[in-house]
């Protein structure tokens, strides 16, 4: 059994857990670890994916297990939220929507033609945005997306995602965290923007419902 080099070895967190999985399962470990980060967001690939790298860099694993477990990890997880949204169903959702408010029914009926219509380019680039690569699983459930077409671009996205992060780790070695810290500011970025669209979205939808209310009244 290989062990990291003690002198680069996290020890603790998500970089010490993902370890410990990677040192005592191999690559099945790399690919639980990648699953789980899809069902759980807020567990960050930025992490698991370089360490993985690192980690075939040490001999630990090969570079192809590396690659194809946690290729094999993000379809696993990916499946599993695609069924979670093939559960919850067409019908429930907007059911929901009729219930929230600041929204309107028409909104979600929008967003479903755009899903129908570019729902591919959603999931192969989804793959490669940070918060983004997991959420995008439950509509292409909720909307049936053919379960072959959505499992080939996810794999192919995922892909490309995991290569670029699991070759980094692998090339830069104990300096793995270097793509952590850069990638990881770039997940920063992109949720930041994806809450200044919600709130933007919000006060426009408030404003609206303001200005028909007054319309009303006159």
């Amino acid at each position: 059994m290989y062990h990291f080099p003690l002198a680069s070895e996290p020890t603790s967190g998500i970089a010490g857990w993902a370890t410990g999985l990677v040192d005592t399962l191999g690559g099945p470990g790399a690919g639980l670890a990648i699953a789980l980060e899809n069902l759980f967001p807020p567990l960050p690939s930025e992490i698991i994916l370089p360490l993985t790298g690192f980690a075939a860099g040490q001999g630990v694993i090969s570079l192809f297990s590396a690659l194809f477990w946690t290729t094999l990890g993000s379809a696993v997880g990916a499946v599993a939220l695609y069924r979670i949204g093939a559960l919850f169903g067409r019908e429930r959702m907007y059911a929901l929507w009729d219930k929230l408010p600041l929204v309107k029914v028409s909104d979600l009926e929008k967003t479903e033609k755009w899903f129908l219509k570019h729902g591919r380019k959603a999931i192969f680039f989804g793959r490669m945005v940070p918060i983004f690569r997991s959420l995008i699983s439950i509509p292409a459930g909720v909307e049936r997306m053919p379960l072959p077409t959505f499992v080939l671009f996810t794999v192919l996205g995922s892909f490309i995602w995991n290569f670029v992060l699991v070759m980094a780790g692998y090339l830069l070695g104990d300096r793995w965290e270097l793509v952590e810290r850069y990638v990881g500011v770039l997940s920063k970025v992109v949720l930041v923007l994806v809450v200044a669209a919600l709130v933007v979205a919000v006060t426009r939808r408030v404003r609206t419902r303001r200005n028909e209310r007054r319309a009303h009244r006159v």
